[in-house]
């Protein structure tokens, strides 16, 4: 068969790409070469709709096998009594959910978009705002973090069937507790989507959701470094509060309610070769390295928010407990949208980003999203977090300066080379 050369020439691109640059994406990460030796693999030929055990297919004793080792993993890290690991995107597991508990038109209750949520927490752009009746909560103008009060105010208001909390841009860690008591004062459930800080979490560094939270979900590509894909988990399975029963009249489990949501409600065989991958990434997570890794993790995100404060930039809610910053850059002269762009041509890449009450469109926005969790694995530690924020100060004060921007892009490109990316594939 004759070899594609375009499609793997643009693979060699993407990797050159990849080791030449800063990746400061918070949502982005490196897999390790065994969790990417496993996505391509053999069980991407095999059709396994249904869940281990209960297939469609014949032939699926071998791929039950190594979708059941990735549900224990999770099980184990997390500690928790149900996973599932078909969902293919942190999107499709919130929406799962968001499916298997609610009816169309239903009241639900997120944080909102332009003050660090998710588009599937209720933004009117996605399902979770056009299929449901969609409000929301914000953070404190002063100090930028998530106004508890505002949040129970709104609950009382509008009596949601269904609260998430969770975010994308927000660097503080989350009060579960005082969510839950919200909750149970409407009768809501409560969606807890740690698709950022899972990997903290997993290493017992922020608070846990799970003794608090209904459903949690995450994605598996972030802190969990693992490949892209989603899950849902539930610390114990209940009886759903509706009294909906089943075929031979037993009341459903929440866990059967989840499952048949995911397939064969939103999805049809699952991705069974990044199953496998999932259960590589969770085998590593389970090991002592990854709380070391997460713990640095923590710690260069606090040293860069150090740094950034040292420059005189204005971070929301002040500093971070987690793996990212949010920048407010109004008071440097620059949007979100020129930072972006300017970073990316001295091989910088992050992402602009809303900031809390900001007054610029989300395609021009007056913020940027810091995160550092690639750049760890790339085995940066504190020391290197003033000199990426220099770098990042000198384009961001001469954006349109092309011997400024030249000069980052150059002493970036050189600075890389001392943190190998995959050199087993040259």
């Amino acid at each position: 068969m004759q070899r594609d050369t375009q499609i793997f020439g643009l693979i060699k691109e993407e990797l050159d790409r990849q080791r030449r640059g800063l990746e400061l994406i918070a949502s982005e990460n490196l897999t390790s070469l065994q969790v990417m030796q496993a996505m391509g693999n053999v069980m991407t030929n095999k059709y396994a709709e249904g869940y281990p055990g209960k297939r469609y297919y014949g032939g699926c004793e071998v791929v039950d096998k190594s979708e059941q080792l990735a549900i224990d993993r999770a099980k184990a890290i997390f500690n928790v009594n149900y996973v599932n690991v078909q969902p293919h995107s942190g999107a499709q597991a919130n929406t799962a959910v968001q499916f298997a508990v609610l009816q169309h038109g239903d009241v639900i209750l997120g944080l909102d978009l332009s003050m660090g949520g998710h588009l599937t927490h209720g933004s009117p752009v996605t399902f979770s705002g056009k299929a449901y009746q969609a409000h929301h909560y914000g953070v404190r103008k002063e100090d930028g973090r998530v106004d508890y009060d505002a949040l129970e105010a709104k609950a009382l208001e509008v009596k949601p069937k269904l609260i998430i909390c969770g975010a994308s841009a927000y660097s503080r860690d989350w009060d579960y507790a005082r969510i839950r008591a919200a909750a149970d004062k409407v009768g809501a459930l409560v969606l807890a989507d740690i698709a950022h800080p899972a990997g903290l979490i997993a290493a017992g560094l922020l608070n846990s959701p799970f003794d608090h939270c209904h459903f949690v979900t995450s994605t598996t590509h972030k802190t969990l470094r693992g490949p892209r894909g989603g899950i849902i988990m539930m610390k114990n399975d209940f009886e759903n509060p509706w009294g909906l029963k089943g075929p031979k009249g037993d009341i459903r489990m929440m866990s059967q309610l989840l499952d048949l949501s995911v397939f064969p409600g939103l999805q049809g065989g699952p991705l069974e070769h990044v199953i496998a991958a999932k259960a590589v990434s969770f085998f590593e997570i389970l090991q002592d390295e990854y709380k070391a890794y997460a713990r640095q993790m923590q710690s260069n995100a606090q040293a860069m928010a150090t740094a950034f404060l040292e420059k005189g930039y204005d971070i929301v809610s002040g500093g971070t407990d987690n793996h990212l910053l949010l920048i407010d850059l109004r008071n440097k002269n620059i949007s979100g949208k020129k930072a972006e762009n300017a970073l990316v041509q001295a091989d910088i890449t992050l992402n602009k980003n809303m900031v809390p009450f900001d007054d610029k469109s989300p395609f021009v926005t007056s913020g940027i999203r810091v995160g550092v969790p690639a750049i760890t694995t790339r085995g940066m530690k504190e020391s290197d977090m003033s000199l990426i924020v220099n770098w990042l100060d000198r384009v961001l004060m001469s954006p349109e300066d092309a011997q400024v921007v030249a000069a980052v892009k150059g002493e970036v490109n050189e600075y890389m080379r001392g943190f190998a990316l995959y050199p087993e594939m040259d």
